[in-house]
Parts: C-alpha cells; sequence; structure tokens
C-alpha cells in the first residue's frame, strides 16, 4: 500500500520576472516501509521533491498525498502538527544541538513533540542507541564525537517518536565513502527494525547501490 503519492505535481518558483520549474509534472508512489532515493545532478528537484513530501513547501500544481492525508492542502499549523507526529528528518550538517549530549539530543523530539514519562524516555532512547551502536557514547557532546557518529545519533532521533517516514536530503554529504556507506547501511537496517519508510536524495554512486528504489531527476523531470 502506497504510503507517498505524487499527483501531477509541478513547483515552479518566481524569480523577480523570470519562472524557474523546478519541478514538472512528477507523478510517483512509494510503499511503506521502502528504501528509497532520489538522485540526479545539482539543480535537479531532489531537495524540491524531499521538501514537498516533507511537508516544508507546498507544488505550485498537483496533489502530496502522505500516510492517506493531502498535506498539500495543509496550513503552516496542520503542515508542523504532521511533520512532528509522522515525519522525521536527517541533515546533511547532523544539525545536533551542541550543548547537548548525544543521550539529550536524542531525547529532545520526545520532550518538545510527545508527553512521555521520563522512564519511558529513557527506555525508548536506549533502545535506540543500542540499535544505532551508540551507547557507550551517550555521554558524549558532539564536538566530541566523528562524522559518521554524529550522524548515527541523528538516525536514533529521527526515528525516536516512531514516524512513518524518514526524510533524509543528502545524508552523507559531510562523511568519508566508509563512513557515508555505513550510515545508509544503519538507516536499511532500521528500516528492516521498524519498519520505517526512508526517502534520501543522494549524489554518490557508492550511495546509490544500497538503495532498493531509485528515482532520477533531470532538470525537474522524472526519468
Amino acid at each position: 500500500m502506497a504510503l507517498v503519492q505524487v499527483e501531477n505535481v509541478s513547483k515552479i518558483y518566481q524569480t523577480g520576472e523570470i519562472e524557474v520549474a523546478a519541478l514538472s509534472n512528477i507523478n510517483l508512489s512509494i510503499d511503506k516501509a521502502s528504501f528509497v532515493t532520489f538522485v540526479g545532478p545539482s539543480g535537479s528537484g531532489k531537495t524540491t521533491m524531499l521538501n514537498l513530501i516533507g511537508c516544508l513547501d507546498k507544488p505550485t500544481r498537483g496533489k502530496v498525498i502522505v500516510n492517506g492525508k493531502q498535506v498539500n492542502a495543509f496550513n503552516r499549523k496542520q503542515r508542523a502538527g504532521f511533520r512532528g507526529f509522522v515525519l522525521g528528518f536527517i541533515f546533511q550538517s547532523f544539525n545536533l544541538f551542541p550543548v547537548l549530549t548525544a543521550y539529550e539530543n536524542i531525547e529532545f523530539p520526545l520532550v518538545m513533540i510527545k508527553n512521555e514519562s521520563a522512564s519511558k524516555r529513557k527506555d525508548m532512547i536506549m533502545s535506540l542507541l543500542d540499535s544505532v551502536g551508540m551507547q557507550d557514547q551517550k555521554d558524549k557532546f558532539p564536538d566530541q564525537l566523528s562524522g559518521g557518529q554524529k550522524q548515527r545519533v541523528a538516525v536514533a532521533r529521527a526515528l525516536v517518536t516512531r514516524p512513518k517516514l524518514v526524510m533524509a536530503d543528502e545524508p552523507t554529504a559531510n562523511l568519508d565513502k566508509k563512513s557515508a556507506v555505513n550510515v545508509i547501511r544503519l538507516m536499511r537496517e532500521m528500516r528492516d527494525k521498524y519498519d520505517t519508510t526512508f526517502i534520501f536524495s543522494t549524489h554518490d554512486p557508492g550511495v546509490m547501490e544500497e538503495a532498493e528504489v531509485v528515482h532520477t531527476l533531470v532538470d525537474g523531470k522524472l526519468v
């Protein structure tokens, strides 16, 4: 069953009097528990596609349906609530809070979004730290961790609210080749464990090989 449906979607940006078509008439569906990547050269529309599915932007035309909801019809508050409870995000620059430990960074979404008891939060966080191989690093701050370790913490943080879908825009861009492949494989393991759908973008051929479904974008068109 499709978790994501994109129907006749176009996204046009206005720069002065010039219109730039970031996406043109995109149609696709993504099933639950999929491991999907969008690939293509810089400026092909990968980030725009992820932003539309991730409720960070709206299409100019067409529909974006996620988990049975037409998210492009949501207002700003509805989009924020939907992101908090249904979606998780992983960023290429990690976006960890420098003053929080690895444990506290993972805990942060639970404190902000879900009203869980301290004991339940601890159980959830420790389970995820174990899953991403970071239990022994839980009390370290981001500047004490390697790039690969930071991204492992970021994966755990994205999963802690048990989202249906995790979005990752170039999640390996700031990692060396070995760490990049390891992080993508970790994401796939987490998909297998939690049945979470992962959608990410990349231009790295080594990372592309780890995906199960590849959608290629060129000049805003699906090819």
